[in-house]
């Protein structure tokens, strides 16, 4: 289980934008959200490595029942995950390119 845990101000900045917009659209849609958001943070943060590469430097896992896809890197000597961003998947993956070196 990865000991240390760090959302980037930009992927706080999507979940938030995310679960807002969930909420709006239907009552109690955007705490359900929040909740597989942290259900797939918690699975990453217990198997750091299992889930699948994107990209050189990253993974990728897949939000339960939203279109969404939580990416991540791993820093193995310092067991740290960092969430650098909380993906919409009809975005074009592009507008990663800056974020993701």
């Amino acid at each position: 289980m990865a000991a240390n845990l760090i959302l980037a101000p930009e992927a706080e900045q999507e979940l938030d934008d995310a679960a807002d917009w969930y909420e709006r659209d239907r009552p109690g849609r955007g705490v359900k959200f929040l909740g597989r958001l942290a259900d797939a943070i918690a699975a990453i943060q217990r198997s750091p490595k299992a889930f699948s590469p994107y990209r050189s430097r990253y993974r990728r896992l897949l939000v339960r029942q939203f279109p969404y896809a939580v990416i991540y890197s791993y820093d193995e000597p310092s067991d740290t995950v960092r969430v650098v961003s909380v993906f919409h998947a009809s975005q074009d993956p592009r507008k990663l390119d800056d974020r993701l070196p």
